[in-house]
């Protein structure tokens, strides 16, 4: 019996998508977070006034949006796509970077590197708590105003 091309092709890719949705399903920050302003921690500060993290997966892999209200009252929003393999990815929305450098160290956490204009100014270590309710991002670095930043900022499983 000869087999489809096409239809050998078509299972390989499909083969090919579940297995890359399974191995990213893994990680633990998927979902929605909502900052917990009372147990945040800014310096310099002051913080956002809101902040909500979306984590889901994509074809491209993990899409990553931000959603809030920063210190002065004005709304922000970001977003990239990363698969976690630290490669830089285009960051849109973020005044302190234009891409973003995601590596995940494992199911629980990872490390994402931001740049501007190929500079290094903020790493950020995110970590999802045991029980998995709770999310930590420590940021360390400079701003895009020349700021020291040594933030700690920490989100609530939605």
């Amino acid at each position: 019996m000869r087999k489809n091309p096409f239809m050998v092709s078509l299972a390989v890719c499909c083969a090919i998508v579940l297995s890359s949705s399974v191995a990213l399903a893994a990680e633990n920050w998927l979902g929605t977070w909502k900052l917990n302003a009372a147990k945040s921690r800014y310096k310099p500060g002051p913080g956002p006034k809101s902040l909500t993290l979306k984590f889901e997966t994509t074809a491209d892999g993990v899409k990553l949006t931000s959603d809030g209200v920063n210190s002065e009252g004005n709304p922000t929003h970001g977003s990239y796509v990363s698969r976690f393999d630290g490669k830089d990815v285009p960051w849109e929305g973020n005044p302190d970077a234009d891409t973003a450098n995601a590596k995940k160290i494992d199911d629980s956490s990872y490390v994402n590197v931001w740049k501007k204009d190929g500079k290094e100014t903020i790493t950020a270590k995110v970590v999802v708590s045991n029980k998995g309710k709770t999310l930590t991002v420590t940021l360390k670095g400079t701003d895009s105003k020349g700021q020291a930043v040594n933030n700690t900022e920490v989100f609530d499983r939605e």
